[in-house]
């Protein structure tokens, strides 16, 4: 069956149920006490909404504790799993269009999350529905099961996976074409110290330990006669507005560092010529390089390449301070080692380190049968031989299980606008990797 021409049959469709969920806003809204919506009522306004539409084509659909949810068809005792999900990072500054209205200009679907990772949630979905359609009868389950909180913590598809059969073999749609086998540990933590710095009565900069922060603000004391000099010596962006000052960067994925321009180590470099607080100076001396050379853990692995360090959060008042820092690092590098060589370092500075979470590197056999299934699927609507399968620095759903692998949305040489302003999809790639993934699906439904 050609899915390819099945996809562009139902383009009009497929392009209306996605620009539905993009509508709605699905950064998550911590409110625990709500047990209904403890990711936010827009998280399960979402969820509703796509299992809603698989519900309307004829498929099983089931919603755990409104955190997650599976669209189901198939039969048999082996479960083929999907693995994706509906938040997105918050949207930050400077889109061209509203970032949760879709605005489609050409071939560019513009919204948050169209890439990341809604496309491939609506292109999964409509590759079941091809199948469904051509009245093929597959002798395992397929299952799409979409989580709410992938951004954070991932604790909706912890939740599922407590209650639900653990999927035999499983892709996740979040990441890249041919195959993504292997997956970066990733590491985050914090750097705190009590301090009273009288010059600085704040510091602010960054939402999430997952994206290069892209505007920093701190408030001073009194007004600075220097700042306007620092930024125009080094061409930056920024502004002062009587005692607060403001440093622009540019947004980008915490995996890729060097893709972004990390406004909170500009604005840390120029406070350090008008104050002195240790959580600063440490900054300036051991966290301005992205690949952790200054503090001595860089590392290179064959396979997965280079240790990447994201400082993403600053939050200093005038007592006490907090620098979020998160590493995407490679299967050898040994975190007990290196976290005690930070240590050691930040004790002078009288600084604490604490870790907020680990999540262990992932890796699966790249000569896989399943892998191969996949891999051959791509190559049948790409022609592409020569792009090899790869590991990432980036974290997907897929490193929940201890068989499964990321797969799409994005092909070879496309512009990475994941977690950065004016994101967006290609309606061509999503089409066709709405076939690529119908013809997997089939092969390992079968």
């Amino acid at each position: 069956m050609n899915f390819e021409k099945y996809a562009n049959e139902h383009r009009e469709e497929m392009l209306k149920d996605l620009e539905g969920l993009l509508r709605i806003n699905t950064v998550l809204v911590e409110q625990p006490e709500v047990s209904e919506a403890p990711f936010g009522e827009n998280l399960v306004k979402a969820l509703e909404y796509v299992l809603n539409l698989g519900k309307k084509m004829g498929f099983k659909v089931k919603d755990v504790d409104h955190v997650a949810g599976h669209i189901e068809f198939g039969e048999g005792d082996e479960v083929i799993g999907i693995l994706a999900h509906l938040d997105v990072v918050p949207a930050g500054e400077g889109w061209t269009n509203p970032p949760f209205e879709p605005t489609l200009i050409q071939d560019k679907l513009y919204a948050r999350g169209a890439l990341d990772d809604k496309g491939a949630v609506i292109s999964s979905l409509y590759a079941m529905k091809a199948i469904k359609d051509a009245g093929i009868v597959l002798h395992k389950k397929i299952r799409l099961i979409l989580g709410t909180d992938e951004e954070t913590s991932s604790r909706g598809i912890k939740r599922y996976l407590e209650v639900e059969k653990t999927p035999d073999f499983a892709f996740s749609p979040d990441a890249d074409f041919p195959l993504i086998y292997g997956e970066k540990g990733i590491l985050s933590f914090d750097l705190t110290a009590q301090y009273e710095e009288n010059n600085i009565l704040s510091f602010t900069s960054g939402d999430r330990y997952n994206v290069v922060p892209e505007k920093a603000t701190v408030v001073l004391k009194e007004k600075s006669s220097l700042y306007e000099s620092y930024i125009k010596e080094h061409h930056y962006r920024g502004e002062m507005n009587q005692n607060q000052i403001i440093m622009y960067g540019k947004r980008a994925h915490g995996m890729q560092p060097e893709k972004g321009e990390n406004a909170a180590l500009r604005l840390a470099t120029f406070c350090n010529q008008i104050a002195h607080h240790p959580l600063l100076e440490f900054t300036e001396k051991y966290l301005m390089n992205d690949r952790g050379k200054d503090l001595g853990i860089d590392f290179y692995d064959p396979e997965m390449k280079e240790l990447t360090m994201n400082v993403a959060v600053f939050d200093l008042k005038k007592e006490q301070g907090k620098i979020g820092i998160n590493l995407r690092y490679p299967i050898h590098w040994n975190v007990k080692e290196n976290l005690e060589k930070i240590k050691k370092l930040a004790q002078p500075y009288h600084i604490h380190l604490e870790v907020i979470s680990d999540s262990k590197p992932h890796y699966v056999n790249p000569n896989d049968p399943e892998v191969h299934i996949l891999h051959q699927a791509y190559i049948q609507y790409t022609q592409d031989t020569q792009t090899p399968m790869m590991t990432i620095g980036g974290g997907t759903y897929a490193r929940s299980l201890a068989k499964a692998v990321a797969f799409g949305p994005m092909f070879p040489n496309r512009e990475d606008v994941v977690h950065q302003v004016d994101e967006y999809i290609l309606i061509s790639d999503f089409l066709k990797s709405m076939a690529i993934y119908a013809s997997a699906i089939l092969e390992l439904g079968k």
